[in-house]
């Protein structure tokens, strides 16, 4: 799920033709910053872990420290892969392939989201926040969690644009995102490994 989720972001973020929110967020953000796009990825998910114990109102040790180990190598890769990716000419590809795999890039991170949610063992906390609330607050629809959980990623980005005058990483495939990715997460729980099921749920 860590590979896929890596893979699938990098992807967005080296064909620049749209990011999944969070991801494109932290582009932008590392564009107006001297932060690197991987030490971002970390600090916004530590963020979130933050924003999680506060909607829990307590503290698992287990749940953290799933949460810390799971964006290291994620966020590592994603710098890495996206590299490479640029290194083999990615962005060169005629347009409708490089929205082809843009787009493939979110099924593939909305597939990981499906795989580690209902393992619920060690997850990316932006993926956890979406997990607590869906269970939490709107009875398991990950369409609406989805969407909710987009909100800060997408105030950051305003943001960065308003300090920068530009904006990076937001196109077919971050509205791609915005509209299907929660959907895909829905039904790739039916059709990924369907004998998986949600777990350990608060």
């Amino acid at each position: 799920s860590i590979f896929l989720n890596s893979l699938g972001n990098a992807l967005t973020v080296s064909l620049n033709l749209g990011s999944a929110l969070w991801t494109a967020a932290a582009v932008n953000i590392a564009k107006i910053t001297p932060i690197s796009l991987s030490a971002m990825l970390f600090i916004s998910g530590f963020i979130v872990i933050i924003v999680n114990l506060v909607i829990l109102k307590k503290v698992n040790v287990k749940r953290i420290l799933g949460n810390l180990i799971f964006m290291t190598p994620f966020s590592i890769l994603v710098g890495i892969f996206a590299t490479e990716l640029v290194k083999l000419g990615i962005h060169s590809l005629n347009l409708p392939v490089r929205i082809f795999l843009d787009c493939l890039g979110v099924v593939l991170i909305a597939i990981a989201i499906s795989l580690y949610q209902r393992i619920n063992w060690m997850l990316h906390p932006v993926d956890d926040l979406m997990q607590i609330i869906r269970f939490k607050y709107f009875k398991g629809s990950s369409t609406i969690a989805q969407l909710i959980t987009f909100t800060p990623p997408i105030v950051a980005i305003i943001i960065s644009v308003i300090v920068s005058h530009h904006i990076y990483a937001i196109n077919v495939g971050t509205i791609f995102a915005l509209l299907c990715q929660g959907p895909i997460v829905g039904i790739a729980d039916k059709v990924v490994f369907p004998s998986l099921k949600q777990r350990n749920l608060d």
